[in-house]
């Protein structure tokens, strides 16, 4: 059975083999600046090029950086204190200074991890079904989009749906991004929510989750009010957040698509 502190250190060690540095440096109090470097053993939705990756687990931050913005990433952790460092007028301070590189601030991110002394199998007014990856083929469509990944099925391991008769009206799905840590992302149909219906599937699925020794991990942007209430209500709190700056060109083009991640 997981306790906290194992989880927590899961995760670190994790963040530090997706960028290269040692899961002891979230833990200092003052801020870390060393080279980026994609481990192979990252979670697979970090995909090169990256310029540069900032991680706060709260003590600090780690900036793992290439060598031509180095300088820059070890000037703006030194500029602000850690905690405003995701802050947007520090982060369009860093954005002019990474321009000459042609380089963007990219993805921002808020990461969950569940509190075992919280967590527990909520229930909704609907049947729930423990789903596997054959049951998973029919629905990879828009309405399942943050649940299960189209791009990436082979890694959606397990999901959990809640059923209005034969309907399937809720879903939540984890994929395995790395070998240790699944990450969990939830659906619901927009005229059954604010029924208990996405905590309910959530948190029975981080209860399978821990059942399979993986630690299960939960994602939202800044911004995802009802995305980030339902992870605390399923049993998860705050645990870290990221910033990843990517070329130029790459940010154009995202912002030319519309499409959501289930990283962000």
């Amino acid at each position: 059975m997981f306790h906290n502190e194992q989880i927590h250190r899961t995760a670190r060690e994790q963040s530090a083999a997706d960028m290269g540095c040692s899961a002891d440096d979230f833990l200092k109090s003052e801020s870390v600046v060393t080279d980026f470097c994609l481990g192979k053993k990252a979670r697979v939705y970090y995909q090169e090029p990256i310029a540069c990756h900032f991680v706060s687990y709260g003590s600090n931050v780690v900036a793992a950086a290439k060598p031509d913005v180095k300088e820059i990433a070890a000037e703006y952790v030194k500029r602000y204190d850690h905690y405003h460092l995701f802050e947007t007028p520090n982060c369009l301070w860093l954005n002019e200074k990474l321009a000459r590189f042609g380089q963007k601030v990219c993805f921002m991110a808020y990461y969950f991890l569940p509190d075992v002394r919280k967590l527990t199998r909520l229930d909704c007014r609907y049947e729930t079904r423990l789903l596997h990856p054959k049951d998973f083929e029919p629905l990879y469509t828009k309405a399942w989009r943050n649940a299960l990944c189209a791009d990436r099925k082979e890694l959606d391991v397990l999901g959990v749906g809640a059923y209005d008769g034969g309907r399937l009206i809720g879903l939540a799905g984890c994929s395995a991004d790395c070998e240790t840590m699944w990450q969990i992302g939830v659906d619901v149909l927009p005229e059954y929510r604010r029924q208990g219906v996405a905590s309910a599937l959530t948190s029975r699925l981080a209860v399978e989750v821990l059942a399979h020794g993986k630690v299960p991990f939960y994602c939202c942007a800044w911004s995802n009010i009802p995305s980030a209430r339902n992870a605390v209500k399923s049993g998860f709190l705050p645990a870290w957040a990221e910033m990843t700056v990517k070329p130029a060109d790459f940010v154009e083009k995202a912002n030319a698509v519309d499409g959501e991640r289930k990283t962000g």
